[in-house]
């Protein structure tokens, strides 16, 4: 920021606002120039006087003139309103009513102006922004970090309502399963009627369907060609009480049965048994067995 001043002395006479890093000053001259007058800033007392672009609509440099300084002045000018201006430097110009003329015999030292050097400020900005650019990538670091743990803990709360709901749905499962179990014993002693769908006599899967229904609120198809194409495919080695054993075609089975636990299970055989508790043997093993539930 250079700014050619018409002044010959080396006292501190501007005030400068909006720069927050002045370290060192300097004083710049004007060549070739003989000032056609000096005044004295003549203001209220501990206050300056702003320096002006132009006497016409002029723009606020950044600089004013302290009370009692003393000035060079090049040219002279009034504005629209007749009111006189000063001009003390290449461009700068100051209000003439506040001033005074200085005398030939006064002795007075002229002002200079200070200037900021560029290399100090461009230190202090550079100091600036590194700062800046550390709280920047700090809080970048803090919000990258919460945003983790948000969704960990999101995460957590997502596992943990899936544990509660796994827990739950087995536990109804295992509520169903054993009231299946109770009700396809209750039906032990009935008569095998084929196309029967109870409640006093069954075929094999009109059983099934009649249990299902009445103890588990469970809608299964009515034969069990159908039946078979509902549910988990499970090991015969790992039945559960509930599941569904079927014989035959494991995609269109003859016969279907109720596993209820210790390797029994209860069925509508035939006309001549009826419904009866029977246990998985060698000769009458099932061909594939079904979870429902």
């Amino acid at each position: 920021m250079k700014h050619n001043f018409f002044k010959v002395g080396a006292a501190a006479a501007l005030t400068v606002t909006g720069v927050s890093a002045i370290t060192s000053m300097k004083t710049v001259r004007a060549a070739n120039f003989t000032a056609i007058k000096q005044v004295k800033i003549s203001y209220l007392p501990g206050k300056s006087l702003n320096i002006w672009t132009n006497y016409e609509n002029g723009q606020f440099m950044g600089y004013r003139a302290k009370d009692g300084t003393v000035w060079n002045v090049a040219e002279t000018a009034l504005d629209k309103k007749g009111n006189l201006w000063y001009k003390v430097g290449t461009r700068e110009w100051i209000e003439a009513r506040y001033t005074v003329d200085v005398t030939a015999g006064e002795k007075a030292e002229v002002s200079q102006a200070p200037t900021v050097k560029k290399t100090e400020a461009k230190q202090t900005k550079t100091t600036v922004n590194k700062k800046t650019a550390a709280v920047a990538t700090k809080t970048a670091t803090q919000k990258k970090a919460e945003k983790i743990a948000k969704v960990k803990k999101a995460k957590q709360i997502v596992n943990t309502a899936i544990k509660k709901t796994s827990q739950t749905s087995s536990t109804q499962a295992t509520s169903k399963a054993a009231s299946i179990v109770a009700l396809a014993k209750q039906q032990i002693g009935k008569n095998y009627v084929w196309g029967a769908e109870g409640p006093d006599s069954f075929d094999c899967s009109g059983l099934v369907q009649y249990v299902y229904q009445k103890a588990a609120g469970v809608n299964l198809p009515r034969t069990t060609y159908d039946q078979v194409k509902v549910g988990q495919t499970v090991s015969l080695n790992n039945l559960q009480p509930g599941d569904l054993v079927f014989w035959g075609s494991t995609t269109a089975p003859y016969h279907v049965a109720i596993y209820v636990g210790n390797n029994q299970y209860v069925n509508a055989a035939t006309p001549e048994q009826g419904t009866i508790l029977q246990t998985v043997s060698s000769y009458f093993t099932p061909s594939i067995a079904k979870r429902v539930l």
